[in-house]
């Protein structure tokens, strides 16, 4: 890794970049919709991957919070706070990249990320720089030990999206785990299968807790060939439950046919019976509306004659009040007899017993057919 024969930079040397074609294909925005978050469909540099493999932004999932269910399947988030420790490293570096690819295609006055003022005439995929001539010229002397791959801007400009993400997969480097070495830039390619984590050459040699060894390419694509066999065994198994999917959807087909069916003939019952109450509530009606009438008669009758006597009882206080007040001895000697055998006649008036009073219409017969019914 640190020897002086290390390869040197396979990618353009300054005074020999040569023009490349003009002719670019743009990226198709549905070919990555895969990228955005599957509740809210934008995109969000703070993607989290589910265990049901749903990958949702931070909004999304602390709406659902309460809930703690991915909102796609409804499968359990186990964390107690309703947000995954995982992110979704793919999605997230894929947007990544895209921005980069949006820049290189969409933009013609790119400008050096070092010098900040010449134009920028290569892209380093290690660095994430674009560089101009000087400064490329730099970067290949400073990185002369490392495989850093760069390439034309203009090369980059005429490829699609698709291939410009198979590059940037091809010539990325894994770095060493080991604590501030992967800010020092060491380029791991030793995987420790003892604790299943790159190392580089210092630390696997330096520290004999580290064993058995594996070249770190080797574990990856041992890790991609059991994703893709797990996938494969996924496949197998999808059929028998696509077929129960289907099994389930004729099921609720015919459960709601059956319950159309059921639905229909329930509606026929009660139009029938619906007819029957409401020739029923005519008769009920005019009954009530016959007996109720008779009754209002009746009370009508017994309010006027209890209501006159409450006025001749009234009339005799009057006059007696006035009598006292204002009456001569002749006038009381002629008037008396009269106004005493009136008051007499209001004193020998008795009101009705209770079950002598006037009843209203009688409702026995409708609550009786409204039993009945």
């Amino acid at each position: 890794e640190d020897g002086a024969s290390a390869p040197m930079e396979t990618g353009p040397q300054p005074g020999t970049l040569q023009c490349s074609p003009s002719s670019q294909q743009p990226a198709v925005k549905d070919d990555f919709q895969f990228l955005l978050c599957e509740g809210c469909q934008r995109e969000s540099p703070n993607l989290k991957l589910l265990t049901c493999l749903h990958t949702l932004c931070l909004d999304c999932l602390s709406e659902n919070k309460p809930v703690r269910q991915c909102p796609m399947c409804r499968t359990a988030i186990p964390q107690a706070s309703g947000i995954p420790d995982t992110d979704n490293l793919l999605f997230t570096n894929l947007q990544a990249k895209l921005s980069i690819y949006k820049k290189i295609s969409d933009s013609s006055g790119l400008s050096c990320n070092r010098c900040r003022g010449a134009a920028a005439a290569v892209w380093c995929s290690e660095c994430e720089e674009f560089l101009c001539m000087k400064c490329f010229e730099d970067h290949q002397w400073f990185f002369k030990k490392r495989s850093h791959e760069v390439r034309r801007v203009e090369d980059l400009r005429a490829e699609s999206a698709h291939q410009f993400l198979e590059d940037t997969r091809k010539s990325c480097n894994l770095f060493c785990s080991s604590p501030g070495h992967a800010d020092q830039g060491h380029i791991s390619s030793i995987y420790c299968k003892k604790c299943e984590k790159p190392l580089c050459c210092s630390c696997a040699l330096l520290d004999s807790q580290h064993a058995p060894f594996c070249d770190i390419r080797s574990e990856t694509q041992r890790r991609q060939e059991e994703l893709g066999t797990m996938s494969q065994e996924l496949k197998q198994k999808r059929s028998s439950f696509e077929a129960t999917y289907v099994a389930l959807q004729d099921e609720a087909a015919r459960l709601e046919q059956v319950q159309q069916e059921m639905r229909e003939l329930i509606q026929q019952r009660v139009e029938q019976l619906v007819r029957l109450i409401r020739q029923e509530e005519e008769e009920l009606l005019g009954l009530v509306e016959m007996r109720q009438e008779q009754g209002r008669r009746e009370l009508a009758r017994e309010l006027q004659r209890v209501e006159g006597v409450l006025r001749r009882m009234d009339a005799g206080e009057r006059l007696v009040e006035k009598m006292t007040l204002y009456a001569t001895e002749q006038e009381v000697m002629d008037m008396q007899p009269f106004i005493r055998d009136s008051l007499k006649e209001l004193q020998q008036l008795q009101l009705p017993a209770a079950g002598d009073r006037v009843q209203p219409g009688d409702l026995a017969e409708c609550r009786a057919r409204l039993q009945a019914l």
